[in-house]
């Protein structure tokens, strides 16, 4: 119990100033604290590894049930790396709330009173972004995009042949991508409620935000072929449109009230 309570106790005196080594200590015990989660969940993760290869094959079988099986495997080893690296990933999405509420401990002295009223909150909305990335790439965007890969080869007269290692790392990088671009409404939000942006500043600087975004979309993409691009980068076009609109009720109830 003492141990739970050094864990997720949030830090006193948010108001004293500490020595820099103090904070360097404080740090390091975020950093072991985020580590210990990751580890604990990716662990776990590995343990049901036959199940996270099924679910990850499973896009693929939409498409035709007998490609699962003419996945190749070119390495020695890859079906290992390849179980650690979705253990690896998984373990991510589980202990992804723990990841942000270590994170905010370390944080929140730092904040105002009114900043650390939106820690948890955000956190909650930023897990749940996260998930909803993840979960619309597995049933909508993944599927779609290794149809239409699989298609275009065939209508050039190829031989759709995939390795496990290119496959994998294609799915995963693409759910964990999506779960990642989510995350910008969070920070959009976050900055307008603490009054950083306003509307008018969004609405204004939207063309150069879209560049911003599809920018940001090119890097996370997991390959650079145009249709992950747009796959990505289209959703999260819309997500700040909404963020824009967001601010602007922030303000009108802020205004009212």
């Amino acid at each position: 119990m003492a141990l739970l309570d050094r864990l997720f106790k949030l830090r006193e005196d948010p108001d004293t100033a500490k020595p820099f080594l103090q904070h360097l200590e404080e740090l390091r015990w975020m950093i072991l604290k985020m580590a210990l989660a990751l580890g604990i969940c990716m662990t776990g993760s590995l343990y049901y590894q036959k199940t996270l290869v099924h679910l990850m094959e499973r896009p693929l079988a939409q498409i035709d049930p007998s490609l699962v099986s003419k996945l190749q495997n070119l390495g020695v080893i890859d079906p290992i790396t390849i179980s650690f690296s979705l253990a690896f990933y998984a373990g991510i999405v589980l202990s992804f709330p723990l990841l942000l509420f270590f994170v905010a401990q370390f944080v929140i002295p730092a904040l105002t009173r009114k900043e650390r009223h939106i820690v948890f909150p955000a956190i909650a909305v930023g897990f749940g972004l996260f998930l909803t990335g993840v979960l619309l790439c597995y049933f909508v965007i993944l599927p779609q995009t290794l149809r239409f890969c699989f298609d275009y080869s065939k209508s050039l007269n190829f031989a759709p042949s995939w390795t496990v290692r290119e496959y994998f790392s294609f799915v995963t990088q693409m759910l964990v991508a999506f779960g990642a671009a989510f995350e910008l409404p969070v920070a959009v939000i976050v900055l307008a409620y603490l009054e950083l942006v306003t509307f008018a500043l969004l609405n204004r600087t939207r063309p150069y935000a879209y560049v911003l975004v599809l920018t940001l979309a090119a890097i996370l993409a997991p390959t650079p072929d145009p249709l992950s691009f747009l796959a990505l980068g289209g959703p999260m076009c819309l997500l700040y449109e909404a963020c824009i609109w967001i601010a602007w009720m922030l303000e009108k109830r802020r205004q009212n009230g």
